[in-house]
């Protein structure tokens, strides 16, 4: 049986905490370990996966980096800003 993990764009706070549960879910991992393995509190695990907006960028990059995860930018249009331009 082949498992597939959610991947894809990220444009809410929920579909990173979404993609960060299940990834941590398959691992195996409870909040309190995978924050201990990650080097974040557990707190911070709950929050992030929760969707909470304002979770610190970097401890989010370093809960991707203790997944196997990397965070991409790639433009998808031109900015509203320059659209009347």
């Amino acid at each position: 049986m082949v498992i597939t993990l959610p991947s894809g764009k990220i444009e809410t706070p929920q579909r990173l905490g979404e993609l960060v549960k299940a990834h941590r879910k398959y691992n195996g991992l409870t909040q309190a370990e995978f924050a201990a393995l990650a080097g974040v509190g557990n707190r911070f695990i709950s929050d992030l996966e929760n969707g909470k907006p304002s979770v610190q960028l970097d401890k989010v990059l370093q809960v991707l980096s203790s997944l196997g995860l990397e965070l991409h930018i790639s433009r998808r249009t031109k900015p509203s800003y320059l659209k009347k331009y």
